[in-house]
């Protein structure tokens, strides 16, 4: 039932139904049906193209310029992490955004903070599936449990927070599913950039260009997002397609493995810094008023249409029908990739030196057409 992906089998286990190929719809007939209610997004995949050969090339930009500061937050989220657990660790990372990371924490944590030596202290990783509106995959989190990983080892992970609805999401369902099975485990997101303010622990509330945010399934393992139609049965983990094809432009490994290198040339030069701690309040304050100010102004009524900071942006423009891209610095090196996929689409961009985050996307409303 569960698998490596792409990955070693001692990065990550995925805990996902691997289905064959669904039929893909175009993203604008997805784009009506999931506004529309008919469908709900995780019961359908679109395409997924290769990143063209000038996309790529920004991506490898991208990790040049900005794995220093990936890894550097890496370290401080792999710090906290064993900061708040003594025992075994068991990092269970939200498909796919959190999966590159969790598979970089790992081997932090065991090549920098000396944890996994033994049984005691072991460091397991697993990525599961969540999704809005209808929560975590409670079927892999039973599986963990049944593995003999302790509730109060684990540890939820992803890449970042946008407008916070994924961590909302997790408090939920994870608070339903312990209330059931009279469990303590921690609801709690851990990412390396918090810019809603939701996470419960965050190594910075910068809005940067993590690298692995541009691409999709070739640097999360060869997976596709996760799936959850009819043919998830009630014993079933969530779904995913396994993109074989794409294995000849797979950046899964080479990309976890030159973090984990960076992060441990760090520490090695490096005693690791003492972590600032975000203040979830000032950037909870900033995101509510940012939200509010855009849907007035831009005459938006569904806030699920509103994409901040790049991770956010970049999905948008690269699975939905995007409206509008805003950039708070067009000329910032951490928005190129942005302003290439808006050039490849004719998204309209516009420049708005006030914005909080360093980019923004809006979703076109289908039913507004």
């Amino acid at each position: 039932m569960s698998f490596c992906g792409s990955y070693r089998p001692e990065d990550v286990t995925f805990l996902l139904k691997r289905l064959a190929p669904l039929p893909l719809l175009d993203v604008a007939q997805k784009e009506r049906l999931i506004q529309s209610g008919a469908r709900h997004y995780s019961e359908m995949l679109s395409p997924e193209a290769l990143p063209s050969p000038r996309y790529l090339e920004i991506f490898q930009q991208a990790c040049t310029a900005n794995r220093p500061q990936m890894a550097r937050d890496c370290l401080t989220l792999a710090a906290l992490i064993a900061a708040r657990r003594s025992g075994p660790i068991t990092l269970v990372s939200l498909v796919r955004a959190g999966t590159p990371v969790g598979v970089i924490l790992k081997h932090l944590l065991q090549q920098v903070m000396g944890r996994g030596a033994t049984a005691a202290d072991e460091v397991a990783h697993y990525s599961v599936s969540i999704v809005r509106d209808r929560g975590i995959d409670e079927v892999a989190l039973q599986h963990i449990l049944q593995q003999g990983h302790a509730p109060e080892s684990i540890v939820f992970i992803d890449g970042w927070t946008g407008k916070g609805v994924i961590s909302q999401v997790l408090e939920q369902a994870v608070g339903d599913f312990n209330q059931r099975h009279r469990l303590a485990i921690d609801a709690g997101l851990y990412v390396l950039s918090d810019l809603a303010g939701t996470a419960a622990c965050a190594a910075s509330s910068a809005d940067y260009l993590i690298p692995s945010s541009i691409l999709n399934a070739t640097v999360s393992g060869l997976v596709s997002r996760s799936v959850l139609n009819a043919s998830i049965g009630a014993g079933d983990f969530h779904g995913c397609v396994y993109y074989e094809e794409f294995a000849a432009h797979d950046q899964s490994r080479a990309f976890a493995d030159s973090l984990i290198a960076e992060g441990v040339a760090q520490a090695a030069r490096h005693s690791l810094p003492a972590p600032v701690p975000v203040d979830r309040a000032k950037v909870a304050a900033i995101s509510t008023a940012f939200l509010n100010a855009t849907m007035a102004r831009h005459g938006i009524t569904d806030v699920n249409l509103i994409k901040p900071g790049i991770g956010e942006a970049t999905r948008v423009l690269l699975r939905r029908v995007p409206r509008l891209l805003i950039l708070r610095d067009p000329e910032a090196p951490d928005v190129a990739h942005l302003k290439l996929l808006a050039a490849e689409k004719s998204v309209p961009c516009i420049v708005d030196a006030r914005l909080p985050y360093q980019a923004v996307s809006l979703i076109q409303s289908a039913l507004d057409g």
